[in-house]
């Protein structure tokens, strides 16, 4: 799973430089996938449900992060 999530946001960053506007749709969609994990994850009692909503949370930051990184170095570039 570490490694899908890693390639996820490698793809989403290479979409988010070269197409900023078109990387939204896709960003969304995955940020959407990885909450419902999170909230079927959290659904377990106690600590548990913590436990295993939280690889979810922390994906769905990495991707949101690795889409604005695109979309910001691509604001720096002169063209």
């Amino acid at each position: 799973m570490i490694f899908a999530i890693v390639g996820i946001c490698v793809v989403l960053a290479v979409l988010a430089f070269l197409v900023p506007r078109l990387s939204r749709h896709p960003e969304r969609g995955t940020q959407r996938t990885l909450g419902a994990g999170s909230r079927v994850g959290g659904k377990a009692p106690g600590v548990l449900g913590r436990l295993l909503s939280k690889p979810f949370r922390s994906s769905s930051k990495a991707v949101g992060r690795s889409g604005s990184a695109g979309r910001r170095a691509r604001g720096h570039m002169p063209f």
